[in-house]
């Protein structure tokens, strides 16, 4: 997978937005190509699926939301999310989102804004066609943020594994801008 050559602010967009706005400095990263991202990370993230249904069935259970910040700015939601295992709590994704709520129809704006469930999952059920591409994919050590929303103990580990997507109509209009950031894991966590 390849896209057009980011650069290294739209390598974490849309979370540089976010740490613009909170003062933070943005944490050291880099572009990786996707054959050095090690497994299950590469699994998991090199594709042209959403990540929730990835994650979903990679663990072998149902996902949901904590949302950490929104803003609704007309009609673009901004938000920084953690997707949660259903039975557990356990984080297996750090998201930072930018969606066009435009771009739905109702009752699935309003689902949208309410963040009970994961984009993708909304996507998934309302039965909407669209198409994920990922532009960069990222290696970025993790700070106090990032540690603290993927409940990462000391000590850190070096790099968690990342990508940046976008998702769009089947005609091309940009439904969602979203960097998915994924704890360090050894595999899916028995049933």
């Amino acid at each position: 997978m390849t896209g057009p050559a980011p650069t290294s602010i739209s390598w974490l967009h849309p979370l540089a937005d976010f740490y613009q706005s909170a003062g933070r400095v943005l944490p050291t990263h880099h572009a990786v190509a996707p054959e050095l991202i090690p497994e299950p990370q590469r699994t998991l993230l090199v594709h042209h699926r959403d990540m929730t249904s990835t994650l979903e069935q990679f663990h072998g259970r149902r996902i949901h939301l904590e949302v950490l910040s929104q803003e609704l700015h007309g009609n673009l939601l901004h938000r920084q999310v953690v997707l949660l295992l259903d039975d557990t709590d356990e984080p297996v994704e750090f998201g930072a989102t930018r969606v066009h709520l435009d771009r739905f129809p109702e009752p699935w704006r309003s689902e949208i804004v309410a963040a009970r469930r994961p984009l993708g999952g909304i996507l998934n059920a309302a039965r909407q066609p669209y198409l994920s591409r990922p532009s960069a994919f990222i290696a970025v050590e993790p700070d106090p943020f990032l540690s603290a929303a993927l409940r990462i103990a000391a000590p850190s580990p070096k790099a968690l594994y990342g990508r940046q997507n976008t998702l769009r109509t089947p005609e091309g209009l940009e439904i969602a801008e979203i960097l998915e950031i994924l704890p360090p894991h050894a595999g899916p966590r028995p049933s």
